[in-house]
């Protein structure tokens, strides 16, 4: 007897009028006409099943703090960093732990089961690394939190930042962090990258670095941290995210520098709704849309995994979990709107973000963990362009949140009386 069997499902490599059978938390068959007893079936109706959405770059020890202690005027990354800076010793254990697990809610609402966040180490008190270590605990049955330990304020800049590093990864924080462009200077920056990198490579740790999210092309620190990879021999365990510095760098440069990331294995995480709000602030026109090479890097084999970033806190206003909603902004700003591109998009919010984390019990694959979503949708293009409604969310063969499907009602002479926007657009996506 199966605990859950889902009927005629789509799936993400096209494949349609599939069965799911799931019992004991995993995935116990995927084919066509399963005939097998369960304990509850659902028909998808030729919608879309899905691997859960990654997140593997996001800030959850300042989420949903909008307005605290005031807004963001400027709009500004280093007005949102200073602003930080004043919300720090207002924080309390309870607040950021109730606005994380508000969070977390949200995004199993939306299919999101796996995060990666950065975590702020230059408070001494370590407070919102205890925090998210207890809302790690917390959630370990429905959310994957991986912790980065982020000297925010810069390794050399911040008094105190590689003890307090050092102590958070002692507390069990997963990841070495850093923020390169940040320091005093071009050279400071070089040495906190090395220095980190060893950090890392003395523990056996995963490295994520903010590296060059400005748009300096001058800021070149992506070179450093592949160049001390490949000496570390660190390469596929670290992660470079924004990269926003090379949406102005030469052309020629760039032909040196997109072969050495890929040699060295990185992979880069965009965050392309807040980098295109907080990017090119400096620019009249034209303005720059502040977002990395994400095709030019795709083309050369590196791994390209997406980020939200920020959810309504001192950085970015906006935000609602939704790893379709930056899988959107990332066709536009990208220009990415070919069919095979809309495809690739849709892997940087699922697998590639998996292989970014090192999540290895991840997919649609017999004997993997029974996590999955069922979209209302029929095909990740679609899934894209409708920001599709999460109908059915299910984590180790446990349904964890369901959504009513989104239609309309309508009272138009001669025309039907209902409508889902799913059903809406031809599905012929050969041209």
């Amino acid at each position: 007897m199966l605990d859950l069997l889902i009927r005629n499902a789509n799936l993400p490599d096209g494949r349609s009028g599939m069965d799911i059978a799931i019992a004991n938390g995993r995935f116990e068959a995927i084919d066509r006409g399963i005939s097998a007893q369960a304990v509850k079936t659902i028909d998808a109706s030729g919608r879309l099943v899905t691997p859960p959405f990654i997140d593997p770059h996001f800030h959850m020890d300042a989420t949903l703090s909008l307005g605290l202690p005031r807004l963001n005027r400027s709009g500004t990354l280093l007005e949102g960093i200073a602003l930080w800076g004043e919300l720090k010793p207002l924080l309390t254990h309870e607040a950021v732990v109730e606005r994380a697990l508000r969070y977390c809610d949200l995004a199993v609402s939306q299919g999101l089961l796996s995060i990666r966040s950065h975590v702020d180490i230059c408070d001494d008190r370590l407070l919102a690394v205890d925090a998210l270590l207890d809302v790690r605990e917390q959630v370990k049955s429905y959310i994957d939190l991986q912790l980065v330990a982020f000297p925010q304020d810069g390794l050399f800049r911040a008094a105190n930042a590689e003890h307090n590093l050092l102590r958070a990864l002692d507390k069990g924080v997963d990841i070495v962090g850093g923020i390169p462009h940040f320091e005093r200077t071009m050279e400071d920056g070089a040495a906190s990258v090395k220095r980190l990198c060893e950090i890392a490579a003395d523990r056996g740790l995963r490295v994520d670095f903010h590296c060059d999210e400005t748009d300096d092309p001058m800021s070149r620190h992506i070179e450093t941290l592949a160049a001390q990879t490949i000496r570390l021999g660190l390469q596929g365990r670290v992660a470079g995210s924004h990269l926003t510095s090379m949406h102005s760098m030469d052309n020629y440069y760039v032909s040196k520098l997109l072969p050495l990331i890929a040699e060295a294995q990185i992979h880069a995480i965009p965050n392309p709704l807040i980098n295109t709000t907080l990017q090119g602030r400096h620019d009249t026109y034209p303005k720059r849309r502040g977002i990395t090479r994400i095709p030019e890097l795709m083309a050369h084999g590196v791994n390209i995994a997406l980020g939200q970033d920020c959810c309504m806190d001192p950085w970015y206003s906006m935000g609602s979990a939704d790893m379709l909603e930056v899988a959107h902004m990332a066709v536009h700003v990208s220009q990415m709107t070919s069919v095979e591109a809309k495809g690739q998009i849709f892997d940087a919010v699922t697998t590639n973000s998996a292989r970014a984390m090192g999540i290895d019990d991840y997919g649609l694959e017999k004997g993997n963990a029974a996590n999955c979503v069922i979209l209302q949708a029929r095909d990740p293009i679609e899934a894209i362009r409708l920001k599709a409604t999460r109908l059915c969310v299910i984590r180790n063969g446990q349904i964890i949140s369901e959504t009513p499907s989104k239609t309309a009602a309508l009272a138009l002479p001669g025309r039907p009386s209902q409508l889902d926007s799913a059903n809406y657009a031809p599905v012929d996506h050969s041209q």
